[in-house]
């Protein structure tokens, strides 16, 4: 069910969703501070194309807490918006509150992204 689930996502959200975290990367690979957290930004950009049938577990510490603050002020609000904008769209089918809540997920995910883990 969750690869019929991730194929319908990536047409119907998955593809804009993963490209806006690919080029989040993409920005932030450009000064070598902020490879690392690029690097983090493919990563889920690779689970925002396939996010059905992974669970996203948030954890971390002081150095977490402290980028994901860096994070939130230069790309974490517009990813997240996408994400709610997204979510609120999907949710107003009922066939669509599947994709909306991995939406939400991804939500999320893009306001706390440093110290959580996929599985």
């Amino acid at each position: 069910m969750s690869f019929l689930g991730n194929i319908i996502w990536f047409i119907f959200g998955g593809l804009i969703s993963g490209l806006s975290w690919a080029l989040a990367g993409c920005l932030w690979c450009i000064t070598i501070v902020g490879i690392p957290i690029g690097l983090q930004c493919f990563k889920f950009a690779g689970l925002s194309m396939c996010p059905f049938g992974k669970e996203v577990h948030y954890g971390g510490g002081a150095v977490s807490f402290l980028v994901n603050l860096i994070w939130l002020l230069i790309s974490g609000i517009p990813l997240a918006l996408e994400s709610v904008i997204f979510g609120i769209i999907f949710c107003i089918t009922i066939v669509g509150i599947p994709f909306g809540l991995q939406h939400f997920k991804m939500a999320k995910l893009a306001l706390m992204p440093f110290g959580a883990t996929v599985d």
